[in-house]
């Protein structure tokens, strides 16, 4: 990391150390998101989150390295329960500095899974905001339709005062229920996860219920998720080849190689798929949104991840049991919530669309709940 950078010595967050993912621009640090690509193409005015956070008392300790442009060539970056297995991606540096203990919060994005993933992998919190609620000016966009900043802490108290400061129209919860009736989307998206990773999901969902929180399994959820899968990968596609066109015609061959396959590949997608994957978004949250409504429930509750962190920094595992939420811009939490072996597992919770205040006093009642599995 670079050289700390000191803000406000009040506010809210004084003191506390921040990570910014290195595809953030910061003022005086360079931004090399992860590429050999020159830094000087990245040049850009601090974005408005960073100041956001520096204003409210935060010292922006330096930048965490992320996976080349945010997609799956991973870094150097191990996991620090373990440094034989990935800490995850593309916000692996930021996930590993807050579970290591270097910064109190830090900053990342997901495309895809890229908080909510290397968050459970970590075993700290991540926070996926919804869509649109916190600016991405000043960041290097990979999918624009999709693109959202996130937040990473040791503590959902934490997470959820970071998250007051840049989180777009904040207001203080009004819900006076203090914890959420979940619903678990049985079926075809469920069956993505592994079976260690299904077994830990429910002695997670037993220990909820321990503590009387009430939890529905419900049924015809996301049955057509290998579509949603692909209209989500040509959208990805497409829209970073067209942010990396006038980079790609230069520096092609100084790409790493899967983010070269894939900003060919964005190239090769028809102007009616990219279409159908925008429309998809909003069609997805809808009826997601309908589906809860329908069955009564407040959020829903899944797998952060298809398993534990996978072993070799190869990989930084995958990201299909983020990808619908993303896809509809819902929040989503990842909740550290028990072990597979010696390695962090978490517990992924969805709420609808703009309540992310609710969902994050939940963040609070759900862990409280879930920590006795930490400690086994």
């Amino acid at each position: 990391m670079a050289q700390a950078q000191q803000g406000p010595t009040d506010g809210p967050l004084a003191g506390c150390l921040v990570g910014v993912k290195d595809i953030l621009h910061v003022d005086g640090l360079p931004t090399e998101a992860g590429t050999q690509l020159p830094s000087s193409l990245f040049r850009g005015a601090e974005a408005s989150c960073v100041r956001l956070l520096r204003t409210a008392g935060a010292v922006v300790l330096g930048k965490t390295v992320t996976t080349e442009f945010a997609y799956f060539e991973p870094g150097p970056t191990t996991n620090p329960h373990d440094a034989g297995h990935t800490p995850g991606g593309s916000s692996s540096g930021s996930a590993a500095a807050v579970a290591a203990g270097y910064c109190q919060i830090a900053l990342g994005t997901q495309t895809v899974g890229s908080v909510i993933r290397p968050a459970a992998f970590c075993g700290v919190f991540g926070f996926k905001p919804t869509y649109g609620r916190i600016a991405t000016d000043g960041l290097l966009l990979c999918s624009a339709s999709v693109d959202t900043i996130g937040l990473f802490a040791p503590d959902a108290t934490l997470m959820e005062r970071a998250a007051s400061v840049i989180v777009d129209g904040w207001s203080p919860d009004v819900d006076r229920r203090g914890r959420p009736l979940l619903g678990v989307p049985m079926g075809a998206y469920l069956d993505q996860a592994s079976a260690e990773a299904r077994d830990a999901f429910e002695r997670q969902l037993s220990q909820l219920q321990q503590v009387g929180i009430e939890i529905r399994e419900i049924d015809g959820v996301l049955e057509d998720i290998e579509p949603i899968n692909l209209r989500h990968s040509h959208m990805q596609a497409a829209e970073m080849a067209a942010e990396h066109a006038l980079w790609m015609d230069q520096y092609l061959d100084d790409y790493r190689p899967r983010t070269r396959e894939l900003l060919q590949r964005g190239r090769q997608v028809s102007a009616q798929q990219l279409a159908a994957g925008r429309a998809g978004r909003s069609d997805l949250r809808q009826r997601l949104e309908a589906q809860m409504t329908e069955h009564g429930i407040d959020a829903w509750a899944c797998p952060a991840a298809t398993g534990p962190a996978p072993a070799g920094l190869e990989s930084t595992g995958d990201p299909v049991m983020n990808l619908p939420w993303t896809h509809a811009g819902l929040p989503a939490v990842s909740i550290p919530a028990g072990q597979v072996g010696h390695l962090p597992i978490g517990l992924q919770v969805v709420a609808a669309s703009n309540r992310d205040e609710t969902l994050l006093k939940w963040t609070q009642v759900l862990a409280s709940a879930l920590w006795p599995l930490n400690e086994e």
